[in-house]
């Protein structure tokens, strides 16, 4: 039998609370592509970490190529030749392709950085592996599939043989996931070993060699992709079958909660970011807004929440112009916001459930009495949340910290719902969450949907906007470039459109 790659026997990690890994294990043959799934909260995350030096394993052994390790750093796991590609991309945006891919470890002659050097190696190694890049791009004209490349040149350039992917096509077009694989098959043929993190069940199908399911921190399935099927390995992480966003009979009437009219906004160069944009949600509809990442959807959901200043056009609630409402405002009048970072955004990570559940409504009932919280008010009203949107937590005294995404993202959409918004603003609900977890947020948007509530949604899964959208806008430059019905309209349909292909 051939060394592995990489096998980690019996790892265990505990934190306050929590067993992340329970005597995991993960035994990764030589040159293969090896996808680990599971739910959040699973401990695919924790074990990756530890494989790549970010934490230390409390129990348990590692081997590199048939070598014991213990890596106490990610800069030791890299001189073994184990390189991670984050989710969220680690590249310094004023800096360009060649600055980005060199940076801490740039080639010297005579002590000096050698800019030939550097340059040459990295085209070579473009070459070498079909990788398309441009040295002298600044990194920030970038597309996302473009910034996803550098990242991986960044750790080949490193020496890297094993590579460690953490949900690498969260953010991609299809055309975008295409590319990447056939970069991903490139490097295996080149005899490299590919590790990666997936929740997205049917492509991990179509690139793995094998699959590792976790469930609860435990190992409870290695298997052959080509011997088990999208529902039999959602049955294996959740113990229920995969769900789908299926579309629902219309249900929308004619009143316009919301009616966007030549909406533009600039940024600091007065340059548009958002370019007279226009567009209509229904009572008791869902516009699903598509487009690759940084094409004005952000700006368009900061000026319909008032988080950014607009140059131009109109927002109307119910037919009032709100233009000119401060954010407070608007959300007391009714406008719910699951933002896109539930961290950063979303949630108060340190503090208990009830106080996080009062987040945006802390001035209106049951949170507050007249000018001063409620404090017995805001913990019945989040212990109705807890249970109504099924947030598993040991009580709403728990840190936000300590729930899985799926959980935390329950809760933060659980609080806008129990609000009674007229229109809700979604930005990637669904986003770095499980099946389980993706089901029941589903499941509250078409139940919201049915009960009359407007909703925008912004979403970079294609098939979730597909199957939960009435109508279709797709964002591109700024602009909306094509309104399309989702009973007619496929990914790659979607994709030509978000990528100028289809203009």
């Amino acid at each position: 039998m051939t060394t592995p790659a990489v096998e980690l026997s019996g790892i265990t990690k505990r934190f306050p609370g929590v067993v992340a890994n329970d005597d995991v294990n993960l035994r990764v043959a030589e040159g293969e592509i090896h996808a680990v799934v599971g739910e959040n909260g699973a401990g695919k995350s924790t074990l990756m970490k530890i494989l790549y030096g970010m934490q230390s394993a409390d129990e348990g052994r590692m081997l590199v190529g048939g070598t014991e390790v213990d890596f106490s750093s990610p800069s030791e796991a890299i001189e073994h030749g184990i390189g991670m590609v984050h989710q969220h991309f680690m590249l310094a945006d004023n800096l360009t392709v060649l600055e980005n891919v060199v940076l801490g470890a740039e080639p010297r002659r005579r002590g000096l950085i050698d800019r030939k050097a550097a340059r040459r190696d990295l085209e070579a190694l473009g070459a070498s592996y079909g990788l398309d890049i441009h040295p002298d791009d600044l990194v920030e004209t970038l597309e996302v599939g473009e910034r996803q490349r550098v990242e991986i040149i960044k750790v080949l350039y490193r020496g890297a043989r094993v590579l460690i992917l953490d949900e690498p096509t969260a953010v991609l077009v299809p055309q975008e996931v295409e590319e990447l694989f056939r970069n991903l098959r490139e490097l295996k043929a080149r005899g490299h070993t590919i590790i990666f993190i997936d929740h997205k069940l049917e492509e991990v199908l179509a690139i793995a060699d094998t699959i590792t399911v976790l469930r609860q921190g435990r190992t409870v399935a290695t298997v052959d992709p080509a011997e088990v099927t999208a529902h039999e390995l959602a049955e294996l992480m959740v113990g229920s079958e995969l769900p789908t966003p299926s579309t629902e009979p219309r249900v929308a009437d004619d009143h316009v909660t919301l009616a966007v009219r030549d909406l533009s906004v600039l940024d600091g160069s007065d340059r548009p970011t958002l370019d007279r944009v226009s567009l209509d949600v229904h009572r008791g509809e869902i516009v699903g807004v598509a487009g690759v990442e940084g094409n004005g959807q952000g700006e368009l959901i900061e000026a319909i929440l008032g988080l950014c200043q607009t140059s131009g056009g109109q927002l109307l609630l119910d037919g009032e112009d709100i233009g000119h409402w401060p954010v407070r405002r608007r959300r007391e009048a009714g406008i719910g916001y699951v933002p896109e970072d539930r961290h950063s955004r979303g949630l108060l990570v340190d503090a208990p459930l009830w106080e996080n559940a009062m987040l945006g409504h802390q001035t209106m009932a049951p949170f507050a009495r007249g000018p001063f919280l409620d404090r017995s008010g805001a913990r019945s009203a989040t212990a109705r949340i807890v249970e109504h949107f099924d947030v598993r937590t040991p009580g709403i005294d728990t840190s936000a910290r300590a729930l899985s995404g799926g959980n935390q993202q329950k809760l933060v959409i659980g609080r806008e719902m129990a609000a009674s918004p007229r229109l809700l603003v979604a930005a990637h609900p669904t986003r770095g969450i499980d099946v389980g977890a993706q089901a029941s947020v589903w499941a509250g948007l078409r139940a919201a949907r049915r009960d009359g509530l407007a909703m925008l949604l912004v979403s970079a899964d294609l098939e979730e906007l597909i199957g939960l959208a009435d109508r279709l806008v797709v964002m591109l430059r700024g602009r909306v470039v094509a309104e399309l019905d989702p009973a007619t309209t496929t990914p790659r349909i979607l994709g030509g459109y978000m990528t100028g292909a289809d203009e």
